[in-house]
């Protein structure tokens, strides 16, 4: 299998999102402008987080950055790159092949001249997003780190060092696949408080991004509104240094880095949304400033890992939303042959709605 054609076999361009896009002039090798602006931009995403002498060994991994959703550096092992379809091994000369027997591994100072690279060689300015296990990159990537852990005198990790292990996720864009869902995340003229739910890796980040540009610039159901973002792991709006890498639309305002509870509550007191938005609730504190931000007349975008709606609507830890029935959609999110689709669509009462939507 040639990896270096990059092509998914869809044309996310041509799918319907509830917006007007304008004509866009299509080139002579058959591309228009904004494909090969972005084509350009996500193999840049993926080279540039290597040092320059690394860069050629990525080349293959670059051009195929479209299916590319993971890349596995550990000390001493075989790069894994986790594609659409499975898992690849880069050679010596950075082609890819399925068999591990023919990768080289990864030695321990190239790992470390990595991750002084991504840190833009000061290890020190990291330091605080280090300590919660990650470091963000530009172009909206974040790289999960896993190594030795200096504990404080309180028992909370003060840093790691000593890295062992890199996991760089690839974000993606998927302008439109909110669109066939857009029917059901409103009821007349309100938008639903909705809750997206899936295992880990089924999407759930990926589609509410494109629910908040399509709240947030407007769509065919309603005029654009003022919507807040709090993206406590710098990958929902992929912000680098204050302002987002992603398109969250043209009324969205970000608090990046910012803890969920404490960042609902900054955005209701001086920012005015219609709507807030944020990814992966968490303990109870969360579940308080979404009960607050829905009693203040706001409404709630939000995703959860459960493995169905029957786990979430079970679950004790959130009986007090469902208890006001806060989340008038639960949508369920899973995966086949490498395409995202909506499972199951409920109601707050779960009552199945629909299914088997595409996304």
């Amino acid at each position: 299998m040639d990896r270096t054609d990059g092509k998914d076999g869809t044309d996310r361009t041509d799918r319907k999102d509830g917006t007007d896009r304008p004509d866009r002039t299509d080139r002579k090798d058959g591309t228009d402008r904004a494909d090969r602006r972005d084509r350009t931009d996500g193999m840049d995403r993926i080279r540039l987080l290597f040092p320059e002498s690394f860069r050629e060994r990525w080349k293959a991994a670059a051009i195929s950055w479209q299916d590319l959703r993971e890349i596995r550096l550990r000390a001493r092992q075989p790069v894994i790159l986790l594609m659409r379809d499975g898992e690849w091994y880069p050679d010596e000369k950075g082609r890819l092949n399925r068999d591990a027997g023919n990768a080289p591994r990864l030695q321990k100072k190239e790992l470390d001249a990595i991750v002084k690279h991504i840190c833009g060689y000061s290890l020190y300015a990291c330091e605080e997003e280090m300590r919660r296990g990650y470091i963000s990159a530009a172009g909206g990537v974040r790289v999960g780190i896993a190594g030795e852990v200096i504990l404080g005198p309180e028992g909370t990790v003060r840093n790691i060092r000593h890295v062992g292990s890199l996991n760089i996720r690839v974000p993606h864009e998927a302008k439109g696949a909110a669109g066939q869902l857009l029917p059901w995340l409103y009821e007349g003229s309100r938008l639903c408080n909705t809750l997206l739910i899936s295992p880990p890796g089924c999407g759930k980040t990926t589609l509410l991004r494109d629910i908040i540009r399509l709240v947030s610039d407007g769509n065919a159901r309603l005029p654009g509104q003022t919507v807040g973002v709090v993206d406590e792991r710098s990958e929902l709006s992929g912000c680098f240094q204050g302002i987002p890498e992603f398109d969250l639309g043209s009324r969205t305002d970000v608090l990046d880095a910012c803890p969920k509870a404490y960042g609902m509550m900054m955005l209701l007191r001086s920012m005015s949304p219609g709507a807030i938005a944020v990814d992966e609730l968490g303990g109870a504190e969360d579940i308080r400033a979404v009960l607050y931000a829905v009693h203040c007349g706001c409404s709630v975008l939000a995703t959860l890992h459960a493995d169905s709606c029957e786990a979430f609507f079970r679950k004790e830890a959130y009986a007090a939303l469902q208890q006001e029935k806060v989340f008038e959609r639960v949508i369920l999110l899973g995966k086949k042959d490498g395409h995202f689709f909506a499972v199951q669509i409920r109601n707050g009462d779960g009552r199945l709605l629909e299914g088997g939507i595409p996304c």
